[in-house]
């Protein structure tokens, strides 16, 4: 049993970016799908799709590079844990990287960038920062 999903989900992101992988395997989650639709948004990862596994759901994700075969995403961080839950309001929403990174927050809208939270004014959980 896992006790941190999501932190499984974006290290088998960032081992399939370092061993150059076209696309990885994750178990499905609706937490993870909205994540991985951000980040389809926000031009991270090529595209992704659900499909049935041997147990249960499963998110195919297709990862995108550079035309040197660099991988588009740098850097990927876990911000709140299950030990260490990390909560912001709306003002107080983080900017990654001066802006050129995204923090995916999840409100009681929906989950969403940081940006998109601000926006409409809302606060949540910090769940991770891509860059």
């Amino acid at each position: 049993m896992l006790t941190d999903p999501i932190a499984d989900y974006l290290t088998r992101i960032r081992n399939g970016l370092q061993a150059e992988h076209e696309e990885v395997v994750i178990p499905a989650s609706r937490l993870k799908r909205e994540m991985s639709r951000i980040l389809k948004e926000q031009g991270y990862i090529a595209d992704f799709a659900t499909e049935a596994g041997e147990k249960g759901e499963v998110l195919r994700i297709t990862l995108r590079y550079t035309e040197e075969r660099d991988p588009v995403i740098s850097g990927m961080e876990r911000v709140s844990r299950p030990g260490r839950r990390r909560y912001v309001a709306n003002g107080d929403v983080p900017r990654v990287l001066g802006g050129m990174g995204t923090a995916i927050v999840s409100t009681s809208s929906g989950v969403m960038t940081g940006h998109e939270a601000k926006k409409k004014g809302v606060g949540g959980e910090v769940v991770a920062y891509v860059w």
